[in-house]
């Protein structure tokens, strides 16, 4: 890797280049700002259950209708952070959560998460996922947007074998790798985005 290019400006054009939308932001309060506006600004998710275009029974049909609002998922975030969020949720009729991901399979907007470290080689996230709630957010959420402090940057993955060593000495352990926005092309070998994960990963690049 040329050790004269800037680790920040690498990992946003890898990042690009896998379909994430990278920002940069210079606030948390920006980060929280950036995630409402997408929540606001997306057509609200909607579980759809096979068959609901059928008659169904009362609980198949009350199933199909449990998503009534927005949602955003956020876990994992400091108590006054989590404040501003779900206050400013609530005055868009946004409803905010950082647990109980399993009572919401109507459907969650919003992933809205704290990276650990980047790779720039390879425009990266590296997320300590050992909370369910924290990989339920990333994974099944229509979007995720995450926080990366430009400082966790790292050149490439073997510049963070002692930080990845820490993270996985706790087992069990749950270490997320994020390039891009979820994608298959198992189908009928055409490429898919948000099969198997969110269908957009928006990365805020945070100056600290």
């Amino acid at each position: 890797m040329n050790e004269n290019r800037n680790p920040v400006e690498l990992f946003e054009e890898k990042a690009k280049a896998v379909s994430a939308v990278v920002s940069k932001v210079a606030s948390m309060r920006e980060a929280v700002a950036y995630a409402l506006d997408v929540c606001d600004k997306k057509q609200a998710c909607q579980l759809l259950v096979s068959g609901c275009s059928e008659p169904l029974s009362e609980k198949g049909q009350a199933l199909c209708e449990t998503k009534q609002q927005k949602v955003i998922a956020a876990p994992g975030l400091s108590p006054e952070f989590f404040a501003d969020l779900e206050g400013s949720a609530r005055e868009r009729g946004i409803l905010c959560i950082e647990k109980g991901m399993r009572d919401h399979l109507g459907g969650v907007d919003i992933g809205f998460t704290l990276a650990d470290f980047g790779i720039a080689e390879t425009g990266t996230l590296v997320i300590n996922s050992n909370s369910e709630e924290l990989r339920l957010a990333t994974m099944i959420a229509e979007f995720h947007v995450a926080v990366l402090p430009q400082s966790k940057i790292r050149e490439t993955s073997r510049d963070l074998e002692a930080e990845l060593a820490a993270l996985t000495s706790v087992q069990p352990s749950y270490t997320a790798f994020v390039t891009g926005a979820s994608r298959t092309a198992d189908i009928e070998r055409v490429l898919a985005l948000g099969v198997h994960g969110p269908l957009e990963l928006h990365i805020l690049l945070l100056e600290d």
